[in-house]
């Protein structure tokens, strides 16, 4: 009998737990439907708040449209918060999530992790999850019209977040005390990053939408960025997508990434270029490496340094306007001569980074480069080797001379 009745217990627990299973199962589509329904009606109302406020009159309801459009657009995340709290975890956690609701979980706690050491980052990377999770369903919907409508909210507040973000990094760069200086490597990396994403996600919704005029002088730095997204990259293929990220940065976040950000992305660039040219054994790849690092020569000192103003450092400047000053006479070769123009263009890049590297405070080993560097200047002519030799640590080092 005590069998029997635990046999019976047994099965009943079984039984039960059915049913628990099915009645979740059942109530958690049904909790989707009611979000569902919640979020479609505050995006409405949110678009109406948008419509309103882009039309209103500055100087007669501006501010009251804009109150009600930021209190419906709080509204409307509140509503995209919970969704993902009662549907997308609930279903996860009952094993019956997709593989994009697993992912979308995923994401938001890797967003909601950053809550306790970057609040800021955190308050604009929920907020730019959230939207984009619902941005896929209106993209899946087929509403022409919704779609149309959302698209324009869509891009105005992501601009808005992304330039958020990045002004928040420009903030850590700037920085001249230590609070950062060990993690100003990860920074770099999350620049990057952002400026990829923005365009992957918002400058390629804007260039196929072609109602927006100001990405037009960006255009054709995207259709470059465009051949870096198809098979695997390596180190310089990374650095001269980075360039390029930085180049359209330049004209679409003047003020989120100031020229002081964006010099010290560039000396990042040029470091990494720098050390690729120096380790690269293989004698096509480094001579590849190499005309890229004077490519980035050339961007760096012409679309960054000669647009420079104020300058904290004297020297620097009248460095700088020596360095310019010299250029600028190269370039007059370069309709008449282009060869020499070219020669004499590299050499000057050669000699100037050259300086740099022995000014460099960050202890960096360059010793392999400025051999490489000196091997050029002398197939160029700048330098030459003199006969007599002198002994370095046990070595005959040839001397070198440079030619004025």
């Amino acid at each position: 009998m005590e069998e029997k009745s635990l046999r019976i217990t047994g099965t009943d627990k079984t039984f039960f737990n059915k049913i628990t299973k099915t009645l979740t199962k059942m109530l958690i589509p049904t909790k989707i439907g009611i979000n569902g329904m919640l979020i479609s009606i505050k995006r409405n109302n949110l678009l109406r708040a948008y419509e309103a406020y882009e039309n209103s009159d500055a100087n007669y309801n501006r501010e009251e449209t804009e109150k009600k459009y930021d209190a419906a657009y709080e509204s409307y995340l509140e509503a995209l918060d919970k969704y993902v709290m009662d549907s997308i975890y609930k279903k996860v956690k009952n094993n019956t999530a997709s593989e994009f609701e697993k992912e979308a979980l995923s994401k938001y706690y890797e967003v909601t992790s950053l809550k306790e050491n970057e609040f800021v980052e955190y308050k604009n990377r929920k907020q730019k999850y959230l939207l984009e999770l619902d941005n896929d369903g209106v993209q899946l919907s087929g509403k022409e019209k919704l779609i149309a409508r959302y698209n324009e909210f869509y891009i105005s507040k992501m601009d808005v977040l992304y330039k958020a973000i990045l002004k928040n990094y420009s903030i850590k760069l700037a920085d001249t005390t230590n609070a950062y200086e060990s993690s100003k490597e990860w920074v770099y990396t999350k620049i990057f990053y952002t400026l990829e994403e923005y365009i992957q996600n918002i400058l390629s919704l804007k260039i196929r939408l072609g109602e927006d005029e100001s990405v037009n002088g960006v255009i054709k730095d995207y259709e470059n960025y465009e051949t870096f997204t198809v098979g695997k990259l390596d180190t310089k293929d990374n650095i001269e997508k980075n360039v390029l990220l930085l180049s359209i940065s330049r004209k679409l976040f003047t003020h989120s990434l100031p020229l002081i950000v964006a010099i010290q992305c560039y000396e990042k660039l040029l470091k990494d270029a720098r050390i690729l040219v120096q380790d690269t054994k293989i004698a096509t790849k480094r001579e590849k490496a190499y005309s890229m690092l004077i490519n980035l020569f050339e961007d760096y000192n012409v679309k960054l340094l000669s647009t420079k103003v104020y300058w904290d450092n004297a020297k620097e400047r009248e460095e700088f306007k020596a360095f310019w000053n010299q250029y600028k006479e190269i370039c007059k070769l370069k309709e008449t001569n282009f060869i020499e123009y070219v020669r004499q263009k590299e050499i000057l890049f050669i000699k100037n980074d050259m300086k740099k590297i022995k000014e460099d405070k960050s202890k960096t080993d360059y010793s392999k480069l400025i051999t490489y560097y000196k091997r050029k200047l002398i197939d160029y002519g700048a330098m030459r080797e003199l006969r007599n030799a002198y002994i370095s640590q046990g070595k005959y080092t040839k001397k070198l001379k440079e030619v004025a």
